[in-house]
């Protein structure tokens, strides 16, 4: 009695139809161009409250085209002498490679050389580069050194403008604003001549003459619009972050949906002054952070999840990997991606697309929904066995089913069924409801109220049925074997 009370009892099914659910579930999503690493975040997609999502490349499509060139007086036509000096000082200030007439490289810089009338490989050789310092998200500047003619040499840097006026001797800010509101991505390019190169870089990128902004045009995609309003129909907040300029990033938000109402756009300048507690506080305010660096999305994380939300975060850099740590959905970029932040990560889209995350989360929402499903019948078919087994040892009956006919009923009987449960299409309204609290029941709903009726029903029909059995049919009530097999066919 005590083995066949053991064996009602566990759902041995569960452990085995839990993991081949996830694993379904991590099948449908990688067709969907979300691979899952980590099985238990498919369930955890499912409980997702707030998505940060990089802008270029994943709320944009990523192919940059210069469209527009001014400097501090106005527009400059790109065919021009100035502004083909604009165009080449900034490609000699690219790190792209061109081989015939493919250019390979970062997208922003891919563009300028696209855009530029001098070809690339002939500006090198024209005028060598001796010396670079490198681009990095927090100068958010690069500069470059060439050898001119006479032992003079030539010092180019270009980035986000409001960074690079402070390097020159003049500037044209309100030019950079006005682009900028447009959702143009802005690069300033400014550069000064010298006979003595200065060892020190902070010498080297000071007096600056500013040159010109190139203005670059990087599309939203077209899915992503929808995706945010489903995002927002099913209780999610979309939030974007990006190093672009806050007018650049305000534009793009608005068209998309993003920012609106009172929702309002913070910079990286004005993320420092807050301390993490005033953060926390005034969260909900802002749906748009520009100018961050990507120390700023781990306080993002940790700001949301204050407040009990589930953030998933996307990132790409090596940089990003404490970002996708702290959050808890790390989804790494699979085309621009670095190994690093793949690595972190829990998630990895190959197409780089936010909407990809949506479609992951609505994946999760019904895996969950299947999970509880199967929870829901192999709880109910074992209370029914237990009542069946412990009543029957209450009222001194002869045991009515033998362990190994438990085990038929719970590995065979549960298990196949629970498993076509657990494979069920999704609900075509699961985006429509709120996301589920991490912290709430599997049991809740009046989930497992049903599961101990239903529980009670199998039972009390099964010991039915072996009453019957061994009362009317068997020849010795004392060896039940009819009555068995009634209630071994009834549970089944």
């Amino acid at each position: 009695i005590s083995i066949s009370l053991a064996v009602a009892a566990i759902p041995e099914g569960l452990p085995a139809v839990v993991t081949i659910v996830l694993a379904i579930g991590v099948r449908r999503m990688a067709a969907h161009r979300g691979i899952v690493r980590r099985m238990p975040a498919v369930e955890t997609l499912g409980s997702a409250s707030v998505i940060c999502s990089d802008k270029t490349g994943t709320l944009t499509q990523n192919r940059m085209t210069v469209v527009e060139l001014k400097d501090a007086s106005g527009p400059v036509p790109m065919h021009t002498e100035h502004g083909r000096q604009i165009l080449d000082l900034a490609s000699l200030c690219c790190n792209c490679t061109v081989s015939g007439k493919t250019i390979h490289g970062d997208p922003t810089e891919v563009a300028i050389v696209a855009a530029a009338p001098a070809e690339k490989n002939q500006l090198d050789a024209l005028y060598p580069r001796i010396r670079e310092i490198p681009f990095s998200s927090e100068r958010k500047m690069m500069t470059t050194v060439h050898r001119l003619e006479g032992n003079r040499f030539r010092i180019i840097s270009k980035g986000a403008p409001d960074i690079l006026f402070t390097h020159c001797t003049n500037a044209a800010p309100r030019q950079n604003e006005e682009m900028a509101s447009r959702a143009l991505r802005v690069i300033g390019v400014a550069y000064r001549d010298v006979d003595f190169l200065p060892q020190r870089a902070e010498e080297m990128e000071s007096g600056l003459t500013f040159c010109g902004l190139i203005g670059m045009i990087d599309p939203p995609r077209p899915q992503v619009k929808s995706a945010v309003e489903l995002c927002k129909k099913a209780g999610i907040l979309p939030v974007m972050i990006t190093g672009d300029h806050a007018a650049t990033a305000a534009a793009i938000a608005k068209q998309l949906g993003i920012l609106d109402g009172n929702k309002r756009v913070i910079t990286g300048t004005d993320l420092n002054a807050l301390s993490q507690k005033e953060l926390e506080r005034n969260i909900y305010q802002y749906t748009v952070f520009a100018r961050v660096s990507p120390e700023h999305k781990v306080r993002i994380v940790k700001a949301f999840q204050a407040h009990g939300e589930v953030v998933a975060m996307t990132g790409d850099g090596v940089n990003d990997a404490p970002a996708l740590r702290a959050a808890d959905i790390g989804c790494a970029m699979g085309i621009s991606g670095t190994d690093v932040a793949k690595a972190a990560s829990d998630m990895i889209l190959t197409d780089d697309n936010f909407a990809t995350i949506v479609a992951a989360v609505r994946e999760g929402r019904g895996i969950y929904e299947n999970i509880k499903k199967t929870v829901h019948f192999l709880l109910s078919c074992n209370i029914g066995e237990i009542l069946t087994v412990f009543v029957s040892f209450l009222l001194r009956l002869p045991t009515p089913l033998l362990a190994i006919q438990l085990l038929w009923v719970n590995l065979v009987t549960d298990s196949l069924p629970a498993l076509a449960l657990g494979v069920e299409p999704i609900d075509k309204n699961i985006m429509d409801r709120k996301p589920i609290k991490p912290n709430e029941s599997i049991f809740s709903g009046g989930m497992g109220y049903n599961i101990l009726v239903e529980g009670c029903l199998i039972g009390t029909l099964s010991l039915l049925a072996y009453s019957i059995g061994r009362i009317y049919f068997d020849l010795d009530p004392s060896m039940p074997v009819i009555g068995r097999t009634m209630a071994f066919a009834v549970l089944s």
